[in-house]
């Protein structure tokens, strides 16, 4: 064992050793931290892809666009009649005799065809086993003929300490008599304590922001009684309408004035 975060009298924090503490703190994984521009990618032509600033981690180790600039990577021509996929990488080296570290930009082509294009192969590397290189891709870049077509971030915005906070902060909002939602994060709680249905079912309609991914179904009381094929409907995000209402049997529509009972929850995107 020995002190990682304290004076010895030399110098003896390695980066291996601070790649540890950034791995135990935002993970193993790739992501993009939040700061700058969050590494946000600018196609200007055919041929030149701009990363505006930011910061991002990769096997705990990180690398940035200093604020206020931008890097410039060259996309490699596309060929008439044929579609591409190509990857923008961010390339970690090591130089075995120093032991200097380095971060880049690498554009690695794929291989055109007439089909369905597929990205190229990059170098898998792990830091904490000594691999002196390690490969992140960034972007996907798209091209048809010798036009690109898209580009693609990869890695997700990693929010800050202080979003995260202020998303787990719940509060509870009531839509109508008899109906409050609770939200906490992701998470939406539904309560219905003696609430009323219209002609077409619906108790409530939902803002684009609560709406679940999928539909989500829970069992319904209704004048103090549970019946069991009675039950409340919320319509995902696709559907449009955010629609909560009430159903009975294979999706028949019930009007009730007062006495609908129910919780359910679920999770946005």
């Amino acid at each position: 064992m020995e002190i990682v975060s304290g004076k010895t009298g030399s110098p003896h924090v390695t980066s291996q050793q601070f790649r540890q503490i950034l791995e135990g703190t935002i993970g193993q994984g790739s992501c993009i931290l939040t700061s700058g521009e969050n590494l946000e990618p600018e196609l200007t032509s055919n041929n030149l892809l701009k990363i505006r600033s930011g910061i991002m981690a990769h096997h705990g180790n990180v690398s940035a666009v200093k604020i206020g600039t931008y890097d410039e990577v060259t996309i490699t021509n596309g060929t008439q009649g044929m579609k591409r996929k190509d990857l923008v990488v961010n390339r970690y080296t090591r130089n075995k005799e120093t032991g200097i570290e380095t971060n880049e930009w690498l554009y690695i082509m794929g291989t055109p065809t007439s089909g369905t294009p597929t990205v190229p192969a990059y170098t898998k590397g792990n830091l904490q086993e000594g691999d002196l290189v390690d490969d992140c891709p960034v972007f996907e870049i798209t091209l048809e003929g010798i036009n690109v077509t898209g580009v693609k971030k990869l890695l997700d915005v990693l929010p800050s300490m202080d979003t995260i906070q202020q998303d787990m902060i719940p509060s509870t909002e009531t839509l109508k008599s008899g109906v409050r939602l609770q939200r906490m994060g992701k998470l939406r709680i539904l309560n219905l304590v003696d609430t009323s249905s219209a002609a077409d079912g619906t108790i409530v309609n939902l803002a684009a922001s609560d709406r679940p991914a999928n539909y989500v179904f829970a069992p319904a009381i209704v004048r103090g009684q549970t019946y069991p094929d009675f039950f409340i409907s919320v319509t995902p995000v696709s559907a449009g309408t955010g629609k909560v209402g009430l159903f009975r049997g294979a999706n028949v529509q019930m009007q009730y004035n007062g006495y609908i009972c129910s919780q359910i929850a679920w999770l946005v995107d």
